[in-house]
């Protein structure tokens, strides 16, 4: 095994992913199991969303992770994808810049 790679904050935000027009921020708070969750969304809505294919071996996504929901076209209220996990760093930049107003 190799040394760990430490990250600067910069390079974090480089590949940091913000919010466009159609999508939300939401915290994790049940897996479902098979890349299912149950995601409370900043716009109300509890959600169950799937993990998108690209994420489902990188990126372990576990309850009271910050996600970023891409909502459905159809039954865009009760269902989405979960594009990007923020980790803790990113999720504390984020509400220090009033992006993330939940948890």
């Amino acid at each position: 095994m190799g040394k760990k790679l430490v990250r600067s904050e910069e390079d974090i935000r480089r590949r940091m992913i913000l919010p466009q027009a159609n999508d939300v921020l939401g915290i994790v708070t049940k897996n479902l199991g098979y890349t299912r969750m149950r995601v409370t969304c900043q716009d109300g809505f509890k959600r169950l969303c799937r993990i998108r294919g690209k994420m489902k071996k990188r990126n372990w996504v576990r309850e009271g992770d910050i996600v970023l929901v891409s909502p459905w076209d159809f039954q865009s209220e009760q269902r989405g994808d979960i594009i990007f996990r923020y980790t803790k760093n990113q999720t504390y930049w984020l509400r220090e810049k009033g992006i993330l107003k939940i948890g």
